[in-house]
């Protein structure tokens, strides 16, 4: 080494490429790459429906008992709630088949989303979330036939699959709402 420096590329003087890359805006995302939000998104909406399916079949391995007490205290604080509206008082069979509904509306509404953030295609896979609504509604009934106390009904997985429907429904409201915003934003940007 004879302490000669090595020649420079042409154009590249003290701020040019040789001398680092400080200077450069940072490289685009690829293609094929995630944006951390869709990772973390992922988390969130996965972890939201499976504490809704444990959720259900936590409800579900309930002895009748202490199925019954819940169902009296919702009942009691819906009826409290509804006489401030002045409707009348809900019976605990009406508050029991109110909760099958929402607790599976919350589960196909977390099915959607996570459907969502997994493809952008997903209208066109939403028999998934059908497919494993009518699945955990099943199961779901088919745990009360081995609890002791409670049985399994035929209406109940119709009832919780027209809530996972619902639940869907809702979700897809919620995206076609996000992308008009998000349409509406882009748009008032380029004015």
């Amino acid at each position: 080494m004879s302490g000669v420096q090595p020649e420079r590329p042409a154009g590249a003087g003290a701020g040019g490429p040789a001398a680092g890359t400080r200077d450069r805006p940072p490289a685009p995302a690829r293609a094929g790459q995630t944006s951390p939000w869709v990772w973390a998104l992922r988390f969130v909406f996965t972890l939201a429906l499976g504490c809704s399916v444990a959720f259900i079949f936590q409800n579900s391995l309930q002895i009748a008992e202490v199925s019954s007490a819940h169902s009296q205290q919702a009942m009691h604080w819906f009826n409290r709630l509804l006489g401030v509206v002045g409707i009348g008082p809900l019976s605990e069979y009406v508050v029991r088949k109110l909760a099958h509904f929402a607790e599976f509306a919350l589960l196909g509404f977390w099915f959607m989303l996570c459907l969502r953030v997994y493809t952008r295609r997903f209208v066109r896979h939403t028999g998934w979330p059908l497919f494993f609504g009518l699945l955990v509604a099943n199961l779901d009934e088919l745990i009360q036939l081995y609890v002791p106390g409670r049985s399994s009904s035929v209406r109940d997985v119709f009832l919780d699959f027209l809530g996972v429907l619902a639940g869907l429904f809702a979700a897809l409201l919620l995206l076609l709402f996000v992308r008009m915003c998000a349409i509406l934003w882009q748009n008032r940007r380029e004015l």
